[in-house]
């Protein structure tokens, strides 16, 4: 990972795949909790803040659904960015190995089909591109050392 911003052009976007699974692993619990405090007839205030609550969850999880995207640039620099939250950069001359995994470690990766990027001595970043093949071949396109089992050559 690089500690400042590099000045770089864009190459190729990949946008996230969607991840309805997760907007459906966060609000379900608030979900179920505010039609259980209906059938109770619980107060109509923690109704109304319990929903509100499940709004803001929802279009959190809408937001960072869309804004996730991961950027190859001609300088041979990976961004990631995830909403105003993550907005890194990863020198692709460094990236060792790409891979299916199933990982469910917090990341920039809203779908939990992901797969992990080894990079650096010790590193690793769990992504969700939508086109992984795509995305795997232009990186091995600037790293042709890249070990990946998602492109055949």
């Amino acid at each position: 990972m690089l500690g400042s911003k590099p000045q770089y052009q864009e190459m190729k976007t990949f946008k996230s795949k969607f991840g309805y699974e997760m907007i459906v692993l966060l609000t379900l619990p608030f979900a179920l909790i505010t039609g259980y405090l209906v059938y109770k007839e619980a107060p109509t205030e923690a109704i109304i803040l319990l929903s509100g609550i499940i709004t803001v969850i929802f279009v959190f999880c809408i937001y960072l659904n869309c804004s996730t995207s991961y950027v190859i640039t001609e300088s041979g620099i990976l961004k990631v960015k995830c909403g105003f939250i993550i907005n890194k950069w990863y020198d692709i001359d460094k990236i060792r190995s790409i891979s299916k995994t199933n990982n469910l470690i917090s990341s920039p990766a809203p779908s939990l089909d992901r797969i992990e990027i080894a990079y650096g001595k010790n590193g690793y970043l769990v992504i969700s591109p939508k086109d992984k093949m795509g995305f795997s071949r232009e990186l091995i396109k600037i790293n042709p050392y890249i070990k990946s089992n998602l492109v055949k050559s």
